[in-house]
C-alpha cells in the first residue's frame, strides 16, 4: 500500500489544506499508477508547531512541506512506467503546491522509500 508521511508546519493545516492534500497526494499517485491504484493510498499529516521548525540552522515560519511516500521497490521500477520516481516527485509536489500555493513549491522535499519484496505485510501477513 502506497503510504505518505508528511511533516508540515502546523500553521498550514488550517482545516482545509487537509483534505487538499490527502486528496492531491492519492491523485498524484493515480496520475503516475493509474487511477486505481491511487484508491489504495494513505496519507499521514503531521504538523510541526512553528517554534520547532527549522532550515538552515534556524526557526523558520514555512511551511516547508517534508513529503515522504513508501511503497514497494518494485513500484519505482516498473516497466510500464517508465521514469516512475521523476514522475511521482514531480506529480507530489504539484499537488502540494495547488493546495498551499506556488509560494511553497521550492520548500517542498520529497523522498521516495522503497520496501523490498517480502519486508511489509497487512493484516498480519507478509504481502
Amino acid at each position: 500500500m502506497p503510504h505518505f508521511t508528511v511533516h508540515i508546519s502546523e500553521t498550514a493545516l488550517d482545516g482545509h489544506a487537509e483534505d487538499g492534500l490527502i486528496r492531491g497526494l492519492a491523485d498524484a499517485v493515480g496520475s503516475v499508477y493509474g487511477e486505481r491504484f491511487g484508491k489504495l493510498v494513505a496519507v499521514d499529516l503531521i504538523g510541526i508547531p512553528p517554534h520547532r521548525r527549522g532550515t538552515g540552522g534556524a526557526v523558520t515560519g514555512q511551511a516547508a512541506p517534508n513529503v515522504t511516500l513508501s511503497l514497494r521497490e518494485a513500484a519505482y521500477r516498473h516497466p510500464q512506467v517508465p521514469d516512475a520516481p521523476a514522475r511521482l516527485i514531480a506529480a507530489i509536489t504539484d499537488a502540494v503546491a495547488a493546495v498551499l500555493g506556488e509560494e511553497v513549491r521550492d520548500q517542498t522535499t520529497v523522498g521516495l522509500l522503497s520496501v523490498p519484496e517480502g519486508r511489509s505485510g497487512v493484516g498480519g501477513r507478509v504481502a
